[in-house]
């Protein structure tokens, strides 16, 4: 059995090689094993504080704007080699959910804006992810984060369900399943038989 400071140091080590896969443009490798991560992610209902950060056209949102919906917030940036690692992930997660009125909002605290998250998205052909900025990180100190990547499921009522710190396995089905229970269903959804 491996130390915790040894397996630390192979998943550091295999984050930077799939960072570095991937910012050469290869394909980056399969979504990590599931559970990866499931059983870091911490549950508990919580109020959500003002947030504030841009479309990739400048124009600011807030959360109010997505009133309704279900949030998978991430917070990341391509200098990070967990959130490069989980970025794939997050982007066929969002091409699962995005018919549940669940959205994925990764907010990118890059410095040099739409253009350096641009040219990540075309390098890694991220598809269904669209790009929202925060370079100043001023969502990642209101929601108290620790550092990237960070990622807080948000509910239908605008309140926070759950956090995980560090990169996983967002699109396994095991993750898939957590994100639609912790966000509860959408008014549109009729219920099933026996719910």
């Amino acid at each position: 059995m491996l130390s915790r400071s040894r397996r630390s140091v192979l998943a550091a080590a295999s984050a930077l090689a799939t960072a570095t896969l991937i910012q050469a443009g290869l394909p980056a490798r399969p979504a990590m094993a599931a559970p990866h991560g499931l059983n870091r992610l911490r549950e508990g209902v919580a109020a959500m504080p003002e947030l504030s950060f841009t479309n990739a056209e400048g124009r600011p949102h807030t959360l109010a704007d997505f009133a309704g919906r279900g949030l998978v917030i991430n917070l990341w940036a391509t200098w990070c080699p967990p959130c490069v690692a989980e970025m794939p992930a997050l982007d066929r997660l969002a091409a699962t959910l995005e018919r549940e009125n669940i959205q994925v909002l990764p907010l990118s605290s890059d410095r040099g804006g739409r253009e350096v998250v641009q040219a990540f998205y075309d390098r890694t052909r991220l598809q269904s992810l669209r790009i929202w900025l925060d370079p100043r990180g001023a969502a990642a100190r209101a929601l108290g984060a620790r550092g990237l990547p960070t990622t807080v499921i948000v509910d239908r009522a605008g309140q926070e369900r759950a956090r995980l710190e560090g990169d996983a396995a967002w699109d396994a089905p095991e993750f898939v399943a957590a994100i639609r229970r912790l966000v509860g269903r959408s008014a549109t959804e009729a219920p099933t038989r026996g719910a």
